[in-house]
């Protein structure tokens, strides 16, 4: 993301920048002479002011062109020093600061405009005193007058882009609100200004104060004025637009490919600018999803969370055929009052994330943590018609998986319980606070069988019903009789795996 230049890097910028715009506004004051010029002799002819000897015209001529130049440069050196000073000081930019730095391209473009004005009420006043006739003296004016227009409307246009360093700097955080500096239709209106207000302004004026035959190369000089002065403006103005427009454009294509990580430098302080923001608090609020949805795929298995972003939210239930898992660590009580308590966090995680990767790897998902247990849910709530297979052999690696963590954790030991039937799967509580379960009696007699597998060599017990359904991984599970549950008036025939034929732990699952 966009961050603050550092005090050093600031001062290359304010230096790039204060050189750029005195360039840039060198060539619009040039721009500007060549416009009374053109207007000169568009009215006059050769001769630009009749009546008053060439050299004098010349000689006034440069003295005022030079007043306008080097008057526009002083001030702007003064109000372009004032408007950076935190830079120079080394110093955020305060509230006032940088609303001041947003307006300065204004600044600078208006302050030639006023010392042409001055320049042509003095060379007006000249001309008067050497004789002069009226209308020369209208024509000199108006001319000089024209000139400071096409000066500062085109250093408005091209110093703006100079001035974008520093606009993102003093834009970082605090993005645009309301336009403040000039938007989109400021920037057309003075693209005609330049290319067309300006020139047909002349022609006008022309035929109020000019001579009744315009010379031809008057006209082709104002024909190419046009022509250059429009070029320089539409270019500039879609250089001003296109640019940033660009970089919205290449970064949401970053975001079509799923890229978040991506953010737009605030470097105008318009319209152009509030998209930039706009754009920047987008992928924030994407990013803010992004963590929200893999938060609540965490809490609620990713399956779950998938269902509801797609269907919505609301309680009730269904009714479905599935298998659960139930394991449990054995003595964790014990475990928890001997060993401290990073180790007794250590393995709980070492033994979720086992649990969490034999469920993962067949499809299933973790339905609840509880203490030192987890429920695992096969069938709801995605369509799983092999789903009891799937939960015989992910609790086959589980108790594979165990073996492993033992070498790690000495003495951790957990019962395994599967079972398969209809349950009822739904958000229950209210609708303040509900969770994503399955209750019915396929969970409850994997939670028993789970507890009379603790007591057992082989710490996994599977019902008749699961392994009857399992297809072949039932060739797997071998009968060791019935055992009486909890709860259960009659016994409950159980299968346990066939550890002598079990698959490496390294095996990949069909299914994963």
């Amino acid at each position: 993301m966009p961050t603050a230049l550092a005090p050093t890097d600031l001062i290359a910028v304010v230096d790039g920048v204060r050189r750029s715009v005195r360039a840039r506004l060198l060539f619009a004051n040039l721009a500007g002479a060549a416009a009374v010029v053109t207007f000169l002799q568009l009215s006059s002819g050769q001769r630009l002011a009749p009546g008053v000897d060439t050299g004098v015209v010349a000689a006034a001529g440069i003295a005022t062109f030079a007043l306008a130049v080097l008057g526009a440069y002083w001030r702007g050196h003064q109000a372009f020093t004032r408007s950076v000073a935190w830079a120079l000081d080394g110093r955020p930019p305060t509230t006032a600061e940088k609303h001041d730095m947003l307006r300065e391209p204004w600044r600078q473009a208006s302050g030639p405009l006023r010392f042409w004005v001055l320049s042509a009420l003095l060379y007006g006043t000249f001309s008067t005193l050497v004789g002069a006739e009226a209308i020369t003296v209208t024509r000199l004016v108006l001319g000089i007058v024209l000139g400071g227009l096409m000066t500062s409307a085109l250093g408005h246009l091209l110093i703006e882009r100079s001035f974008r360093p520093l606009f993102a700097h003093v834009l970082v955080g605090d993005p645009p609100r309301r336009p403040a500096t000039s938007g989109v239709r400021v920037r057309l209106l003075l693209t005609w200004v330049v290319g067309s207000g300006i020139p047909l302004a002349g022609i006008a004026l022309d035929a109020a104060v000019g001579d009744d035959n315009t010379p031809r190369p008057a006209l082709a000089m104002l024909a190419f004025a046009c022509l250059a002065g429009g070029f320089i403006a539409t270019v500039a103005t879609a250089q001003s637009l296109a640019e940033p427009l660009d970089g919205v454009r290449d970064a949401l294509a970053r975001v079509r490919d799923d890229d978040l990580g991506v953010g737009l430098v605030v470097d105008d302080g318009g319209e152009v600018g509030e998209v930039q923001a706009g754009f920047n608090q987008m992928v924030d609020g994407l990013r803010e999803r992004r963590r929200l949805r893999d938060l609540f795929g965490r809490h609620v298995g990713q399956q779950v969370a998938t269902q509801a972003l797609e269907r919505g939210s609301g309680l009730g239930g269904q009714q479905a055929d599935a298998s659960a898992v139930f394991v449990d660590l054995v003595g964790s009580t014990a475990m928890a009052e001997i060993l401290p308590p990073d180790e007794v966090v250590a393995t709980l995680n070492d033994f979720f994330g086992l649990v969490v990767a034999a469920v993962d790897a067949e499809g299933g998902w973790v339905n609840k943590f509880e203490g030192d247990g987890a429920l695992c849910v096969f069938g709801v709530p995605g369509t799983q018609p092999d789903h009891a297979g799937r939960a015989l052999r992910a609790a086959r690696y589980m108790h594979l998986a165990l073996s492993a963590l033992c070498e790690r954790h000495p003495g951790v030991e957990a019962g395994i319980g599967v079972s398969s039937g209809r349950v009822v799967a739904g958000n229950v509580g209210t609708e303040a606070r509900y969770e994503y379960t399955v209750i019915g009696p396929a969970v409850n007699e994997a939670a028993r069988l789970t507890d009379v597998a603790k007591g057992r060599a082989i710490k996994v017990l599977a019902s008749a019903e699961v392994v009857r359904r399992a297809g072949s991984e039932a060739q797997r599970w071998r009968d060791v009789g019935t055992v009486a549950l909890r709860g259960r008036r009659t016994p409950t025939a159980v299968y346990e795996p066939i550890v002598d034929e079990r698959a490496p732990l390294d095996e990949p699952s069909p299914h994963r």
